[in-house]
């Protein structure tokens, strides 16, 4: 079961920097004032989301391992779970933001972004408060 729960760790560990850095790039990309910046950054964005998504499902396969195989249970599980749920969301919502972006079509300012940037913060918190306080 350490096995597992390590490797868990560390690809969400792994998932939560593409989540915390794609945004940022957001951020410097609504605020880029020439074509060649823009373009950079775009190629910055395409190549980080698209390594973020085997970190996503190797992060799941190991969640849903320790859950299923090893009959991990409690209220505080499935607050837990509603969590991971938003995140693969919020995954899928930088990917369309992304699209917009690489279409030319941001509707988004900078500070958007910088507030958009905050929603992982938030949720590994609460989840990492679930996991180590069991709160219920």
């Amino acid at each position: 079961m350490l096995w597992v729960k390590s490797l868990h760790i560390i690809f969400v560990t792994a998932w939560f920097a593409g989540l915390f850095y794609l945004p940022r790039l957001f951020v410097n990309h609504a605020m880029a004032g020439d074509a060649a910046t823009a373009d950079r950054l775009l190629a910055m964005e395409r190549k980080l989301y698209r390594f973020m998504l085997p970190l996503m499902v190797l992060a799941l396969i190991f969640g849903l391992w320790l859950w299923l195989g090893y009959g991990i249970t409690g209220k505080w599980m499935h607050a837990k779970l509603t969590l991971v749920v938003l995140l693969i969301g919020y995954h899928h919502y930088c990917g369309r933001l992304l699209k917009n972006f690489a279409a030319g079509r941001n509707v988004h300012g900078h500070v958007w972004y910088r507030w958009f940037n905050e929603i992982p913060v938030l949720i590994l918190s609460a989840v990492v408060i679930l996991v180590v306080v069991k709160p219920f």
